[in-house]
């Protein structure tokens, strides 16, 4: 496995040499230079963390990170191994005593600090239903891993990635199309402020942003995202031009279209050889999420100000959620049936919802319900066309593939 490996120095390091050159000249202003901006960036940027942390191979630890295993058990474990050797040694009833003794200590000791961290994770995160059901989960299902268990190749990824792309399109070739359909309903109001053009972001904004996200890494990325965070000074100015040179042109560059996908089983006690059981986990690089992120501020603020949203939409909205809607279904169903009503409740489960939007009925909902227009719509439409995915399992990958369907899986604008 390659690993960079950053200690202490690394990030002065880096600023150093960050600091020493240009990373590009900000003298541009044509469509096709915001990729040129991107890559030159990336480049830039890389080859300075191979300076500072240059790749190397090692070997893959099979050991276990216990988060609870706190120095006082560390130093219980010894203490039994210890006593277990001398009990070993002495054949003694008043040794293997002791020995018994100690390993009780060290068990309740484990128990005790392993209650105590799940605990802490619990009163910290009480109103982060992702962080508590994860937690929920790892309690209720101890050591089970989802990951791909397939032999990994690149021809493995390959089989892996047309599969996804092909039960995409076997959805799509499924759906019935009536020949009579009529064009879809057009929206009952009239959106008289239209969204014509983002507003440019400032460096407080771009802080703000940058610091709001999580640290979650693409393997596109030319630098681990916590370790940008701490050098993110000297190449602040250079990623505010890039996004206002995205939100000026109503283009998103190329090389940030690019999603990292990672097969995971979908239930643990699923046949790991069977392609059908695993999900397709997108990861896309940290920079295309800044972009997403000043984009989503402006669109929901325009959303919000016209109440172009459906009242009874709970998901992706601020003050909303599962429990929102559950709330108001729960109170239609008790006032219906004070009322002596029936009720009827209807669900539906779409197979691959997003992955299986049209473009082209989605660029209309856009401009026609959501009052896109100019450069704002040129954004919207360069975030769709030509994405591009690629599997990878540990140091394989896959060819890259076209998607032509959906809304990229693993943003933060695919969901809204």
């Amino acid at each position: 496995v390659k690993k960079r490996f950053f200690d202490s120095s690394a990030t002065l390091k880096l600023t150093n040499i960050l600091t020493n050159q240009s990373v590009y000249s900000a003298n541009y202003n044509s469509e096709e230079n915001v990729n040129s901006k991107v890559e030159r960036f990336n480049t830039k940027v890389r080859a300075a963390v191979d300076i500072v942390a240059p790749e190397k191979t090692v070997k893959k630890s099979s050991s276990i990170v216990i988060p609870w295993k706190t120095q006082r058990v560390s130093d219980l474990k010894r203490t039994c191994r210890r006593a277990e050797r001398k009990w070993r040694k002495t054949k003694l009833t008043i040794d293997y005593e002791i020995l018994k003794v100690k390993i009780t200590e060290y068990n309740n000791t484990v128990r005790l600090e392993r209650r105590c961290y799940f605990s802490k994770i619990i009163n910290n995160n009480a109103s982060n239903p992702r962080v508590l059901f994860s937690t929920i989960d790892h309690l209720l299902n101890p050591g089970n891993s989802k990951e791909c268990l397939l032999s990994t190749s690149s021809k493995t990824c390959e089989a892996i990635a047309v599969f996804f792309n092909q039960k995409i399109n076997d959805i799509r070739n499924n759906i019935v199309y009536l020949p009579n359909t009529k064009d879809p309903p057009k929206p009952q109001y009239s959106i008289i402020n239209k969204l014509e053009s983002f507003t440019r972001i400032d460096l407080p904004d771009l802080h703000k942003i940058i610091s709001q996200m999580k640290p979650s890494t693409c393997a596109l990325d030319p630098i681990p995202t916590n370790f940008f965070k701490e050098v993110s000074g000297v190449l602040i100015d250079n990623v505010l031009d890039i996004v206002n040179s995205s939100l000026d042109t109503g283009v998103l560059p190329d090389c940030l279209k690019t999603a990292v996908v990672k097969p995971l089983l979908k239930k643990n006690n699923l046949d790991p050889s069977a392609l059908e059981n695993y999900r397709p986990i997108s990861n896309l690089p940290f920079l295309s999420k800044i972009l997403e992120k000043a984009v989503i501020m402006q669109l929901n603020e325009h959303l919000n100000k016209h109440a172009i949203l459906d009242k009874f939409q709970s998901g992706f909205r601020t003050n909303h959620s599962t429990e929102t809607a559950l709330v108001k279904v729960v109170n239609d169903l008790r006032v219906n049936a004070d009322r002596g009503h029936l009720s009827v409740l209807i669900l539906l489960d779409l197979s691959a919802a997003f992955d299986t939007i049209d473009h082209n009925i989605l660029k209309n909902r856009l401009s026609q319900w959501v009052g896109l227009s100019g450069s704002v719509l040129n954004w919207f439409e360069s975030y769709l066309a030509g994405r591009k995915f690629f599997v990878s399992c540990g140091n394989y990958n896959s060819k890259t593939h076209d998607i032509l369907y959906g809304v990229p899986q693993g943003s933060i604008l695919g969901p809204l």
